[in-house]
Parts: structure tokens; C-alpha cells; sequence
């Protein structure tokens, strides 16, 4: 293949999408998330949390007190796409992360999620 394929291969090629974790070890609590770009996101979490800026704040500290050792940043489930190009895989990623929120249950102490209320 000369480079001008290959450039289009990598434009036409998608990137893996599904639910990722950042687990902290020391603590086994949990941060899931969804993307449509995983090793995007990881690079992002991780890039966050070194330089002291990640949105949760509670996954932060505990960045900042235990150090980037205690972390794995790891893909839990990935979701393949049909090959429609017109695809959008906000709802099956929103299914996808529905489990493992059930199944991993990241709320209080075991997670930095905040526990669901109730819908009336």
C-alpha cells in the first residue's frame, strides 16, 4: 500500500468504543466511563489526572496521595459498530454503561460515581 491508501485506511478504520475503568487498586474503587474512542479517553483520564486537573475530585486526591501506581486504566467492554457510516453509538454506549454500573456498583465507597435518585 502506498500512503495515500493508508492515510484513507486510518480515516475509514474506527476506533475501538465501548466502557473503560480507571480502578484504583490500593482502595478498589472505580471510575466507568464511555467512549467512542477509547484509547483517546484513557490518554485523556490519564493525562487529567497527571497534570491535577481531573473532574472528579475525590479520584484526584487519591491520585495525588497514592501516586499513579496504584492505578490501572483498563477497557471493560467494547461495543461493535454495524457498518452503516451514519451510526451513532450514544445509545447502545449508554446501555453498555448501564451494566457495568449495575454490575459494578462504583457508589460511595467503592466508587467515585454518585449513587442514582430515585425518579418520581
Amino acid at each position: 500500500m502506498n500512503r495515500k491508501e493508508l492515510k484513507q485506511q486510518y480515516k475509514e478504520s474506527r476506533p475501538p468504543m465501548g466502557v473503560y475503568r480507571v480502578h484504583n487498586k490500593v482502595g478498589d474503587r472505580t471510575l466507568l466511563g464511555t467512549s467512542n474512542n477509547l484509547p483517546a479517553m484513557l490518554n485523556r483520564q490519564l493525562a487529567q489526572l497527571k497534570m491535577g486537573a481531573h473532574a472528579n475530585r475525590e479520584l484526584q486526591q487519591d491520585w495525588n496521595q497514592l501516586g499513579p501506581e496504584a492505578f490501572e486504566f483498563e477497557v471493560l467492554d467494547t461495543l461493535a459498530p454495524p457498518e452503516e457510516p451514519d451510526y451513532n453509538p450514544a445509545a447502545d454506549l449508554s446501555v453498555l454503561e448501564a451494566l457495568w454500573l449495575d454490575r459494578l456498583a462504583p457508589y460511595d465507597e467503592r466508587g467515585y460515581h454518585k449513587r442514582p435518585t430515585a425518579k418520581l
